[in-house]
């Protein structure tokens, strides 16, 4: 991972256009193609960012009408979109191997969740079948991957409560396993027990189906047979 501190001007250009004036900001570049750009405030979420894949370079101001002590650093994803980072002053710059990450420990629910969603796998729709549980990518589990009737192949995402982040988590995975022959195309779901508004709307754009889960009633769809209450 590189973290930059440095005084910027960064600009978006793609489906719309967004604009953040010169000032001092945190810059992630992460191992995986990500991009981040970060203030001292607005909580955890990057200002603006760019997900992967994507591909930085850096452009000779001149070409770009900027000063000559100023750097142009284009990130471009395979849409053709392009986060424009105009670099005025660096304060810092340094790179860090972070190695491989175990990825997040889930809670209780959402651990039980997904073992209830595997065994009971119909409940995404008639006709699905599972692949498996935990199915492990380069940039962490995908929680449960199986086919649907028709016999494509789908991703799931469990949280309990489903917010941006985790439909941000969903579609990275989906963009690494299209790249996979075998699996492509691959489509994603997002289940939790209750989905923010903002995150149904992200996933619908991205082509991403929202589930909300009953755990209860998943509960309830366990087998009783040895049971004597």
């Amino acid at each position: 991972m590189r973290l930059v501190i440095a005084r910027c001007q960064v600009d978006y250009v793609g489906r719309l256009t967004a604009h953040l004036p010169m000032a001092r900001r945190l810059l992630l570049m992460k191992a995986d193609g990500s991009v981040l750009v970060h203030s001292d405030g607005g909580s955890y979420k990057p200002l603006n960012w760019m997900s992967p894949p994507c591909w930085m370079e850096e452009r000779l101001p001149e070409a770009e009408g900027g000063s000559e002590t100023a750097k142009l650093w284009v990130v471009t994803n395979k849409a053709g979109e392009e986060l424009r980072i105009t670099v005025e002053d660096i304060e810092h710059d340094s790179s860090h191997e972070l190695g491989v990450d175990p990825g997040l420990v889930k809670d209780g629910v959402e651990a039980h969740l997904q073992e209830l969603l595997a065994e009971h796998i119909e409940t995404l729709g008639a006709g699905y079948t599972l692949i498996r549980r935990e199915y492990m990518t380069a940039i962490g589990p995908v929680d449960i991957l199986c086919r649907d009737a028709d016999g494509a192949t789908v991703a799931v995402e469990i949280k309990r409560r489903g917010e941006i982040d985790g439909v941000e988590q969903l579609t990275r995975y989906l963009e690494l396993l299209n790249r996979d022959p075998l699996l492509a195309p691959v489509t994603g779901v997002f289940a939790a027990q209750q989905i923010k508004p903002q995150a149904k709307t992200l996933a619908t754009d991205r082509g991403i189906r929202c589930l909300t889960l009953d755990y209860n009633a998943l509960r309830g769809t366990e087998s009783d047979e040895f049971r004597l209450f």
